[in-house]
């Protein structure tokens, strides 16, 4: 599995770096610097910190961490030219012009967990057990345990935010378990231990050091902070255990940096510190809850930096404000410069999206900007962060007269089958790029299939449906709610009306296939 599914470079989970072969060896290099320099005398030589060996800590960890692989089912079109208006001919050819079916196949993926409590609770990543295609639908769960033993499990909770996810193993046995540590005591240097399946091989120790606590990676998003370390980690490490030398889980491992796709020795773990509270609150069914400012932002670079007079990697650039989002109620401004949120100050390994989405919707907080060169004092209440989906579709760009073509499995497949069109949730983005008001309601168009009634009737990508016989239909579920209704009523066409740019909303009739 690759976050490990790819994250541009990033892959997922730990590997011995030089550093510690000359930790293990005594330094002999350092020791004959210390001789010749009086200066180097009087500093601070931490003794030896290197085990003989791991094998009595692994020992006792290892029957705690578990593989875990999942069955997936897909469906895959059997038209090579679905969406293409060949689509008709491949299937006369094949079948007297009926529509060629989708065939399933079978995916699979692999991953690494640990147990948490004696009845079998188990941590991974999300990612190891949520399809990244959307098409497809998990079957299965199966645990596998270091002396071979398999089970079935279960989904109590996920998270796609911070990429966590609670199983609970289907029997009544008592398991080994281990325990979550403070990451946040966690230092540079210090030695971990990573125990995962990388490349579906079963239980592997790694062993290295922490290279950085708190890394920023630069690919955005609430939980952008990682402990790095230099332990080996490849795919099929995700959602293993990060060690300390007391045998606590620290970290979970998460992603790579890696030009290859193999481990080049920078490896990035959750910490213990973030994951946990959020493990408890899947393991007792409890909705997670962010709180959301409702901006895009930019990190302060060298250059805004010295254009602004401020200090380097402090403070974050606000780019754009959500016309009705809880910073524009606020007062927040395009070009306002974030510095402080409740108390704290904002910089790189401390950023605005990880200091408010550890915040409860509804909190009043007080934020600090930097506006004309004038330190500015603001209290905004948040809103509730929406999910990840919804972020994506706010952050896509959209063009309306793009010739996007019908790719099936990207919309729903019964106004895809029935209208012959692709549609989309609105977005303040999208309203943007249509040229219509943030607060308008309705599904747009974003492909239509040239050979279906839509599109005789006119019907093109950026069309806005604002209602299904006389229903509004402000979400793609009120618009597939009218055509179900239709075809119950066994309704030949639905009248929907049609928003376009620079012209009046109009009624249009469209037949259903």
């Amino acid at each position: 599995m690759n976050k490990v599914r790819y994250v541009y470079g990033l892959s997922s989970a730990l590997l011995v770096g030089g550093a510690a072969i000359s930790l293990i060896t005594g330094s002999p290099l350092g020791a004959q610097v210390a001789q010749n320099d009086d200066a180097v005398m009087n500093r601070v030589v931490p003794v030896a910190g290197a085990p003989a060996s791991f094998a009595d800590l692994t020992a006792q960890l290892q029957p705690a961490v578990v593989n875990i692989a999942t069955r997936q089912r897909v469906e895959v079109q059997n038209n090579p030219f679905a969406g293409t208006p060949f689509a008709e001919l491949f299937n006369r050819r094949q079948g007297g012009g009926q529509q060629a079916q989708p065939q399933t196949q079978e995916a699979q993926s692999l991953g690494s967990g640990f147990i948490i409590s004696a009845d079998g609770i188990v941590v991974t990543n999300n990612h190891v057990i949520s399809p990244p295609d959307t098409r497809a639908k998990l079957e299965s769960i199966t645990i596998t345990l270091s002396d071979g033993t398999e089970y079935e499990a279960d989904v109590i909770g996920a998270d796609a935010a911070s990429d966590l996810a609670v199983l609970k193993i289907r029997s009544d046995k008592t398991f080994p378990f281990v325990t979550f540590g403070d990451s946040s005591a966690t230092r540079v240097g210090d030695w971990v231990v990573a125990i995962g399946n990388p490349f579906g091989l079963g239980g592997t120790v790694t062993a290295g050091i922490i290279s950085a606590v708190y890394r920023n990676t630069g690919q955005g998003g609430a939980y952008d902070r990682y402990l790095q370390t230099d332990a080996s980690i490849n795919r099929g490490n995700s959602g293993g255990p990060l060690f300390d030398m007391r045998g606590n889980v620290i970290g979970i491992n998460n992603a790579i940096f890696s030009p290859s796709g193999g481990s080049v020795g920078i490896g990035f773990a959750i910490p213990a510190e973030t994951a946990a509270p959020i493990v408890a609150k899947l393991r007792s069914g409890q909705e997670i809850q962010r709180g959301y400012l409702g901006v895009r932002l930019q990190p302060i670079d060298e250059d805004v930096a010295l254009s602004l007079g401020l200090p380097k990697r402090r403070g974050e650039l606000v780019q754009m404000v959500e016309e009705t989002g809880p910073a524009a109620k606020a007062g927040l401004k395009s070009g306002d410069v974030l510095t402080k949120v409740n108390g704290k100050d904002v910089t790189s390994e401390q950023t605005v999206s990880y200091l408010v989405a550890n915040l409860q919707p509804g909190t009043t907080v007080p934020v600090e900007v930097l506006r004309d060169g004038k330190r500015v004092n603001i209290s905004v209440t948040l809103g509730k962060r929406p999910s990840e989906q919804e972020l994506a579709a706010q952050a896509q760009t959209f063009d309306p007269e793009a010739e996007e073509p019908m790719a099936p499995g990207t919309s729903d497949q019964t106004i895809e089958q029935k209208l012959g069109m692709q549609v989309m949730p609105m977005s303040a983005a999208v309203a943007r790029s249509l040229g219509v008001p943030a607060d308008t309601r309705g599904v747009v168009i974003a492909a239509v299939d040239p050979n279906g009634d839509a599109a005789r009737k006119g019907l093109r990508r950026g069309d806005i449906i604002l209602s299904a016989n006389y229903q509004a239909t402000p979400t793609v579920e009120a618009l597939l709610a009218q055509v179900n209704a239709a075809i119950a009523d066994k309704r030949e066409a639905i009248l929907l009306r049609i928003q376009r740019r620079t012209t009046p909303p109009a009624f249009v009739a469209v037949r259903l296939n």
